[in-house]
């Protein structure tokens, strides 16, 4: 099952995708797409409901804003280097575990939502992630197993750096990557039990109609998976938590000449299954 969320910032409503691709109103059934209905198992009461029943769901509007598919969670875990190309690509060892850092959950917005560039920011730059939504507490977890009954679904995830911020204001990666509108996600959340295998996803992000970004999640080092319990030994992971797994080649960054976006440029990416987000730089 596919969830969403739709409406104004501040006034957003849960939405399901039915197989006829129409986004319906589910706030008759659920208060939210947050922790506490992932936890409740809400998506998976829906999904036993008669077909019928869903598809006699109100629709919603298409003019209606895509809002993030799940609403603000409790933190963003994001790790970093988790491509082999891509560690390759900045010149960096393969890490031999995971490098973890934190992003602000006030820059969660929608997948459509446009970039709001800081007035301070010089290097801004792009990164298409596979994001993992938290649908059970994971704490000290003990196996793979019990990470992946953790985990309520997989989504597209923007993770918009500020690359003066990061490296060249102290070595904090955190500054650089959290400033407002710095996490697109969505368009939608596709639930664990229907994902093909997590670690053959291809992966694109185009920059004003050039492709940036052409990767897969093949050449990932940590699987989701890992890292859910790799994680889970260091904090509580709680219902409607993001990790955002890391990134592919192709970044700014790693260019020859660096090509920071600018005021006016798209940005649009998408993973296979998980649908297409695109962004203007404002």
């Amino acid at each position: 099952m596919n969830i969403t969320r739709f409406g104004a910032r501040g006034s957003e409503r849960p939405a399901i995708i039915t197989p006829d691709g129409q986004r319906r109103d589910c706030s008759s059934l659920v208060r939210d797409w947050d922790g506490a209905s992932l936890a409740n198992q809400a998506v998976e009461g829906l999904r036993a409901m008669p077909a019928e029943r869903l598809l006699a769901l109100p629709p919603v509007p298409p003019e209606e804003r895509w809002a993030s598919c799940v609403a603000r969670p409790g933190k963003v875990v994001c790790v970093g280097l988790n491509y082999a190309d891509h560690a390759a690509e900045a010149k960096l060892p393969v890490p031999s575990e995971p490098i973890l850092f934190m992003k602000a959950t006030t820059a969660v917005c929608g997948p459509y939502d446009d970039v709001q560039m800081p007035p301070a920011a010089t290097k801004l730059d792009w990164e298409v992630e596979l994001g993992v939504i938290i649908g059970q507490e994971a704490r000290h977890l003990s196996s793979l197993a019990a990470a992946t009954a953790c985990i309520a679904g997989y989504c597209v995830v923007h993770d918009v750096s500020e690359r003066a911020f990061q490296i060249e204001r102290g070595g904090q990666w955190t500054k650089g990557k959290s400033c407002d509108t710095f996490c697109p996600v969505g368009p939608w959340c596709r639930s664990a039990d229907a994902m093909p295998d997590v670690q053959a996803l291809d992966m694109r992000l185009s920059v004003n109609g050039i492709r940036r970004q052409n990767g897969s999640t093949r050449t990932m080092i940590f699987p989701p998976a890992f890292l859910v319990q790799y994680i889970s030994g260091f904090m509580t992971l709680e219902p409607g938590d993001l990790i955002s797994t890391g990134t592919p080649p192709g970044v700014a960054m790693g260019m020859a000449v660096p090509q920071w976006l600018q005021r006016g440029d798209v940005v649009e990416l998408e993973i296979d299954g998980l649908g297409r987000q695109c962004q203007r730089i404002a």
